[in-house]
């Protein structure tokens, strides 16, 4: 007898429908299980067996084949063990067979109990796209599966529960949408930080229009502590940017099941000694790396140098897509990587390069070095490159907070709220990820403005990327300021951002 289960698989962050077909028949005793299974799926044959048993079912002597269609797709995860011990059972008549709107996930263990399983939320707005009206997961899982907003979702504690309501002896109670509560403040607030007052103007144009951000200066002046507080005065997330942040983080395990929605933006501090597939994702099975941790949030790189220089340069190509392609034999898999970089560095080794003190310790060979670690096509897909100096006695002692995050987030949500009228779409699009043609209609030179920007780009040596990146800062400057066209002063501040002694930018 021949019985079809339907469930959802994840390849990335994205769901595909799976059929759990089942094929029981007279022979020597056997389970096999194909359809490109990986080991996790192949031992759902003892897991299955174990499962049925102690849950009180009879489990057949039989020959049995289980097929996850379509076979040319790879199977990864314990999610199949559910659907695969329904498909057994029903074939061999063991229990009714469920609708075929309904599908079914989640893993076994040996006594019956139902484990929840990562990857939840992709997988649920798969089934929502593939019309299934009934979504049976784990109990831990139902609130993550109803953030779908598509089937109507049931919390499974056990196989014994389940083999009852498909049997018609209990009736399911429809998991409630899950709603988020109100999220709660930062702890972390630029009011604590005392001086830097340009620092955190140039922080606030590069959270006001999504730009990259390389902070310079000695130890101690507050790179990490004012970089750490850059979320603090980013837009809140929509809904989707919420969703596509949560698919990432479900994949990964990473979500809490008390709170299955990202509602803050992610803020990610890889250690410099990260390897390139933790930075970009990768591995046999491929999985999502730092960059794609921080999509729609904060990649926060300190002591910049000291990353491997191949880890950096790999970043260059998805600092320009917003997204990471990770090809293997078995096939590529995308993932989203739109992000603001930020990081943090000393000007030499010892961290004291150019302070009035005197007491940097390093030759100028090996400042140049130290510098030359980061290369120069990195250092052009970087908007704002702001030196942070020592912060003075008097300042520490200065009485009173400065100002709070709140107040710059207010003129940041303003700036957002004129480029999302400018761009519309869905609210996710900034001055940064603007191409050739939002350039040339928003960010149109008056003759001031040109003779400013030919006098900079000769002085410079800037590229064609820098140039662009400075009418976008300075499109953003323009959008705080509240003005519809580029002004002199603008430009300036933007072409300052750009003046560096790491080399030509």
């Amino acid at each position: 007898m021949i019985c079809s289960i339907h469930t959802v698989g994840v390849t990335g962050i994205r769901g595909n429908s799976i059929l759990a077909e089942c094929y029981v028949s007279n022979g020597l005793p056997g389970f096999d299980i194909v359809g490109l299974p990986d080991a996790a799926v192949k031992e759902a044959r003892e897991r299955v067996r174990a499962a049925a048993k102690n849950s009180g079912l009879h489990f057949p002597s039989s020959r049995i084949t289980v097929n996850l269609a379509p076979a040319n797709l790879k199977k990864a995860g314990t999610h199949y063990d559910l659907p695969i011990l329904l498909s057994v059972m029903c074939a061999c008549g063991g229990i009714r067979r469920p609708r075929s709107t309904s599908a079914f996930l989640g893993e076994v263990s040996l006594d019956g109990q139902l484990r929840p399983v990562p990857g939840v939320l992709p997988m649920a707005l798969a089934a929502k796209s593939d019309g299934i009206q009934a979504l049976f997961v784990p109990k831990e899982n139902a609130a993550e599966a109803t953030l779908a907003r598509g089937p109507a979702v049931y919390g499974i504690e056990n196989v014994s529960q389940l083999v009852q309501a498909l049997n018609g002896e209990i009736t399911l109670e429809e998991e409630p949408p899950w709603l988020p509560g109100k999220a709660d403040a930062s702890t972390l607030d630029f009011k604590d930080v005392l001086g830097q007052e340009n620092v955190k103007r140039a922080l606030e144009v590069a959270a006001a229009g999504s730009h990259n951000v390389l902070l310079i200066g000695p130890p101690g002046s507050g790179k990490s502590m004012l970089s750490k507080r850059l979320p603090s005065i980013l837009p809140d997330m929509t809904w989707q940017e919420s969703l596509e942040v949560s698919q990432i983080y479900s994949v990964m395990g990473l979500l809490p099941r008390s709170e299955p929605l990202v509602t803050r933006r992610p803020f990610r501090s890889p250690h410099h000694t990260i390897s390139n597939a933790g930075l970009a994702g990768g591995g046999s099975n491929p999985r999502p790396g730092e960059i794609s941790l921080a999509h729609r949030g904060v990649l926060f790189l300190d002591e910049m140098p000291e990353f491997r220089k191949d880890t950096l340069d790999m970043m260059r190509q998805p600092l320009e897509d917003g997204c990471v392609t990770i090809s293997r034999i078995s096939g590529s898999v995308t993932y989203p990587a739109e992000f603001m970089l930020v990081c943090a560095m000393n000007p030499c080794k010892c961290g004291w390069y150019g302070d009035p003190s005197g007491r940097c310790t390093c030759s100028e060979r090996e400042v140049e070095s130290y510098r030359s670690r980061i290369s120069g096509p990195m250092l052009d897909r970087i908007d704002i490159i702001v030196e942070v100096p020592a912060v003075h006695f008097e300042e520490l002692r200065r009485r009173g907070e400065a100002e709070p995050s709140a107040a710059i987030k207010q003129r940041v949500d303003a700036a957002r709220d004129i480029q999302h009228r400018r761009y519309g779409q869905d609210g996710s699009m900034s001055n940064a990820r603007m191409g050739p043609q939002e350039l040339r209609r928003f960010c149109a030179l008056s003759e001031d403005c040109a003779a400013l920007m030919r006098q900079a780009f000769d002085a410079l040596g800037l590229t064609a990327r820098s140039y662009d990146r400075i009418l976008k800062v300075a499109r953003t400057i323009a959008d705080l300021d509240g003005s519809p066209q580029l002004q002199p002063q603008h430009i300036a501040e933007a072409i300052q951002y750009r003046t560096t002694n790491l080399g030509n930018s």
